[in-house]
Parts: structure tokens; sequence; C-alpha cells
């Protein structure tokens, strides 16, 4: 069974400013609901060997980064993992709405478009056409969708369910969102299928080992931002502007046609209505990765982690994190620590993230064996002669 609205229960980290959430459908082998994130990094014990989640706030106000799991997510071993990080006057309330509706309208419209998919499957018009009514042998309508059909499925529903969710935040009476919006990653786990939507300059980043216990750092994502040519073009087509300020050249923003105003550091959002007739869309970029038998976690963050910290770094510091419920926490401080070197005379951003585990023997100690075994290997193999 799924999550649902009147199945979701949720346990807040106590430390965080309510930052850091964590849904557990009650059908998924959650207790009763009493245990609590320590403030430290630590998750729920239902939730360890699923993810590590926190958010250490920055020095500039309100922490605006927002953060949650919801296991029991689509199947039963589901999961969605979302990081979100606010901006504006209203970032932090953008976040956190957005963090607390999306999985769900996510979910809905994806059930939504399979039941749609069913009623054509028993339309007697669609018979002949449809491949999986003529199947006997059990290879048809109940086999499971190949990767390019599971992409195609969940990049519609992210699509719907994310112009959903800014439509809901244009309706909201008590939220101005005009100079105010949220960026979105989020990653969903159905079995061995992974499904990444990405909306601005968060990141996701996969850790895969190879046979021989080497690490490498894979990028899930694409960081959306003004300097993208892409974005860019599409931006001044609706006669939006993108130029970096003197102080900060290397930093593209997005900035109204006669007013240099607002500046957004990303080409895509949610919220930041008054950029959205300027090139600003809400439309997320949906990807598929199979799983497989060396990928060990996936890393999602804000951009104040990746700011500072490069991908292979992040990758390193959760690989040597002795508890992997912790490792979370470890690359939000080093980057809140690395802010601090790298940038003396700056404020330190927000820095959040989540470590999704793919696999539940500690990562550690299969890179050892690994290594290991590759050695031995080595050490067999013939050697010539000179």
């Amino acid at each position: 069974m799924g999550i649902c609205a009147s199945s979701k229960r949720v346990v807040q980290e106590q430390e965080c400013d309510e930052n850091v959430v964590y849904v557990m459908d009650e059908d998924c082998g959650g207790g009763a609901g009493e245990e609590e994130g320590d403030g430290h990094g630590a998750s729920p014990a239902a939730c360890r060997k699923v993810a590590s989640l926190f958010s250490q706030k920055g020095k500039k106000g309100p922490n605006q980064d927002a953060v949650i799991l919801c296991q029991g997510f689509g199947m039963e071993d589901g999961v969605f993992c979302g990081v979100f990080d606010g901006h504006g006057r209203c970032g932090h309330f953008v976040s956190k709405l957005v963090r607390d509706y999306l999985p769900f309208m996510i979910l809905s419209h994806r059930n939504a478009l399979l039941l749609a998919g069913a009623d054509e499957d028993d339309d007697p018009a669609f018979s002949d056409a449809s491949p999986s009514s003529s199947s006997t042998d059990g290879s048809g309508g109940g086999s499971s969708p190949s990767p390019a059909q599971l992409l195609d499925e969940w990049r519609a529903a992210c699509a719907n369910a994310f112009d959903a969710m800014d439509r809901e935040l244009k309706l909201q009476p008590n939220l101005d969102c005009n100079f105010s919006g949220t960026t979105a990653v989020c990653a969903i786990k159905q079995g061995k299928d992974l499904i990444i939507a990405n909306l601005g300059d968060s990141r996701a980043v996969l850790a895969t080992m190879s046979d021989t216990g080497y690490l490498t750092a894979v990028p899930l994502t694409t960081d959306q931002k003004p300097s993208v040519p892409r974005e860019a073009e599409r931006i001044k087509r609706c006669n939006g502007r993108v130029f970096a300020l003197k102080d900060e050249p290397s930093v593209a923003r997005v900035w109204l046609p006669d007013e240099d105003y607002p500046g957004l550091a990303m080409a895509r959002s949610l919220g930041d209505f008054r950029l959205k007739r300027h090139g600003v869309v809400s439309e997320p970029e949906v990807t598929h990765h199979r799983v497989g038998r060396g990928d060990l976690f996936i890393v999602l963050a804000t951009d104040g982690v990746w700011d500072v910290l490069s991908n292979e770094e992040v990758v390193s510091i959760v690989c040597a994190t002795p508890r992997k419920q912790h490792a979370s926490k470890a690359v939000a401080e080093a980057a809140a620590q690395r802010w601090r070197t790298k940038y003396p005379s700056s404020r330190v951003d927000d820095c959040s993230a989540a470590c999704l585990f793919l696999r539940d023997q500690d990562w550690g100690g299969s890179i050892a064996a690994a290594k290991a075994k590759a050695a031995a290997a080595a050490a067999r193999a013939p050697h010539g002669h000179c």
C-alpha cells in the first residue's frame, strides 16, 4: 500500500527548525509514531536503514531549506526523498509547503495516469492495438514496464504535479510568491528503478563502486542555471535578461525586462511568478536510473553544499562517515566549514543533504572487500618474464 494523505505519519527533527520531515506509511513497518530524531542527524529508527537527512541553518536568516523522506511511496518498499531550497522573502514558507505537498501530488498524478491507462486497456476500441491486452502468458498486462515506459509515466506525473504545485502556490492568500520560490530535487525509488526529478540548482549525485573498489561520483542532474545556453535562450525569448553583477562575475542571474530585480540565480523554480512570464519555468527534468550492483547511495543536496564541495568530495565524506545514519550531517557540517574558510567575508548559506542508501550493508566494508578481492586476483595473475 502506498502513501496517502490519510495514512501518512510525520515525524520531525526537534532541533532542526522543522526543516527535516519523515513520513512513514502505517502499513509499511512504521511503529507507534513516538520515535523522533535526536536533532543530531540521526533519523527515526524505522528510517535509519533507508536514508540519512540533515539540515543546517546558515547565517542568512531563517533556514530556507526543507528535506523529506517518505517510506511506502507507491509500493511497499518504495521511497521518496526530496530536498528543497527556498529563496526570497517567503522562501522558507515556500520550501516547506512544497515539501509537505509535492510528494503526494506526484503520487496522485501517477495513480491517475495508471488508472487512465487501465481504462484504455479495458476499452474494446483499444483491445487490438494494445500489446498487453493480447498476452496470455503473463508477459503482457502483468509485466513490468520497460525503462522507457517507466520514465514516460513518471515524467508525465512529475510534470503535472509540479505544474499543479506551482498553481497551488499562486492561490495561497497569505503567501507572496511573486519574488519567492524554491528548488526541488527528488529521488523516487521503486524497487531497482530510480526516478530523479530536478528543478533549479539543487543536485543529485550517485556514488557507485567498481569491481576493484574504485569510487565514482556520477551526477544524476544538471544545475538549471541562467548560464546554461538553452536556459538563457528561453529566458531571453521571453524578454527576461540574463547577466552577472560586477562583484559576482561568475554568477549569471535572471532580471526583469526593465528593472534590475530580482536577480534570480536559477532558471527554473516553483514560485517566482513575476519571472514566470519572462522565461523562468516550473517544468522539471526527469530521468531514470536502474540501480546496479555497484551503486551505493545517492546524495541530494542544496547549493549551499555544492557551491563549496565537489561531487567527489561529498561522496568521499559520506563513505568516510563511521555511522551511515550520520552521513548527511557530516556533509552539511563539512560544507559549512568550507564556507567559513573559502568565503570568510560571506555569510554561510543553509546546508542541507539527504543520503538515500541503495544497499543494506555497510559500504565501507563493501569497498574494502572489493579492493581485497582485486588485490588477490592481481596477485594470482601470471606475470611476464623480462
